[in-house]
């Protein structure tokens, strides 16, 4: 059975850099109860607490930070850049041992954003990109969606389903 990658605060868990969750979706608890759900959170996996500083990537690039290019920084300053590969790596290690090919991440986040991040000024402006645990994963081949488009999610998993 073909397994899926879900951001930990989309199924309701308290996980989100302000103690909250973003879910959870009706979607997403049918996955669960066929047993496909691999649930994560990057930043807790990485090593950042909850609550934490909101952190964001200046430019908005995940690859960027992926390269060494530019930082992950919270809004009073501190370089979260290791914590946050940390996370993306762990991320890919999952992927590779449950044979992931599809992951749900949450919008907009500097780690799951999969379409868009915040720009690095913490003004709430939004650029185009992804955060860095789905630029690797995206990287490393696997569909990346957000919670904003379950309904793509669910037809790429049926195609792989059908796939032999």
């Amino acid at each position: 059975m073909q397994k899926i990658l879900v951001s930990r605060c989309l199924l309701g868990h308290r996980v989100r850099y302000d103690g909250g969750a973003s879910g959870p979706f009706n979607q997403l608890e049918q996955w669960i109860a066929e047993g496909r759900v691999i649930p994560l959170c990057p930043e807790v996996a990485g090593g950042l607490p909850t609550p934490r500083a909101a952190a964001e990537i200046p430019g908005g690039q995940g690859v960027q930070v992926l390269d060494g290019t530019a930082r992950v920084i919270t809004a009073e300053g501190e370089d979260v850049s290791a914590e946050f590969l940390s996370g993306a790596h762990q991320a890919l290690e999952r992927v590779q041992k449950h044979a992931i090919r599809i992951a749900v991440l949450k919008a907009n986040s500097p780690s799951c954003g999969n379409l868009l991040t915040y720009d690095g000024t913490f003004s709430g402006v939004k650029v185009s990109g992804e955060g860095v645990t789905a630029a690797l994963l995206i990287r490393n081949g696997v569909q990346v969606f957000s919670e904003l488009e379950l309904a793509e999610a669910a037809i790429a998993l049926a195609a792989l389903n059908v796939s032999p």
